[in-house]
């Protein structure tokens, strides 16, 4: 069931899942895409491990509100990294408020990609409100880790004109940034995709997220200050986020643990998600560890 967070004017649509005594973890997606791109075998494996789990619309995507006033940024926009009226510290409000909405006065926060930014950002700028942090597929500045030409030539491509056309382009995306070593589900990414159309088709909110990224500032001073368990994850062959970021990432924050997948690119392939969570779940027992030896 979805219901609805309040950030000052911005409406965030989130759902929640899992065992009610379960421990919080907020999940926040990627570039462009809404909260139905976590997979079902992923959020399966947390919820099995005991977490009571949400996840939202980032803004701009989805049944969160959408900032169309703020128009479409160009490329010139995106060239000298113009944002586009908010910046990643609003999108981590919108994370605290889904905090809010559920109660929770802490969660386990786990972001991929943009998420992964959005996750740092709400570690930094909110510590107390994070158990712990885990950073799939991200980087802590727009200049480290930067993609490959073809794969963001992939995301900056002209809008699609129809519910399948956009679909296709989706799993064509994927077929550019997923992971070369493991198999892709194309069946079921074409399918969340005519669902996320049918929810909401903004090329323009995307827009304004990649400018949100692209003019961010280096956020490694503040992750070097970062006090809680962290994990970051990284595959080899990320053509979008190279896995410099992760290493960065990992360097920045202190005594982040840091796994690197072979063959992995930018997306969670289903062989790794059991391997994945099992380290979020790992993660989250060193925070209450933590919690056990300062009472």
């Amino acid at each position: 069931m979805v219901r609805i967070a309040r950030h000052g004017a911005v409406e965030v649509a989130y759902e929640v899942e899992g065992p009610s005594d379960g421990e919080p973890l907020l999940l926040v997606m990627g570039l462009g895409l809404q909260m139905l791109f976590w997979p079902d075998g992923f959020r399966a494996e947390l919820t099995g491990r005991g977490f009571r789990v949400a996840r939202f619309d980032n803004r701009d995507v989805g049944l969160s509100t959408h900032l169309g006033a703020l128009g479409a940024p160009s490329p010139l926009d995106l060239a000298v990294r113009r944002g586009p009226g908010y910046a990643l510290a609003d999108m981590a409000g919108d994370a605290v408020a889904v905090l809010d909405a559920l109660g929770w006065e802490s969660a386990h926060v786990v972001g991929v990609s943009l998420g992964g930014m959005i996750a740092q950002t709400v570690a930094t700028a909110h510590p107390r409100r994070v158990r712990s942090l885990t950073s799939i597929s991200s980087t802590p500045s727009p200049r480290v880790g930067r993609p490959r030409p073809r794969a963001m030539v992939s995301l900056l491509r002209r809008p699609a004109a129809d519910r399948e056309a956009a679909a296709q382009q989706v799993v064509e995306v994927f077929r550019v940034i997923g992971s070369p070593a493991y198999p892709h589900d194309e069946d079921w990414l074409r399918e969340v995709a005519r669902q996320s159309y049918d929810r909401a088709h903004d090329p323009a909110g995307v827009r304004r997220q990649l400018a949100a990224i692209v003019s961010a500032a280096d956020r490694r001073p503040a992750l070097r200050g970062l006090r809680v368990p962290a994990l970051v994850v990284h595959g080899t062959a990320d053509p979008l986020v190279r896995l410099r970021g992760g290493l960065e990432t990992a360097r920045a924050i202190p005594d982040a643990r840091l796994v690197v997948h072979p063959g992995m690119g930018h997306d969670l392939p289903a062989a790794l998600q059991p391997a994945i969570a099992g380290e979020i779940g790992a993660l989250a027992a060193r925070w209450r560890d933590g919690v056990a030896g300062r009472s």
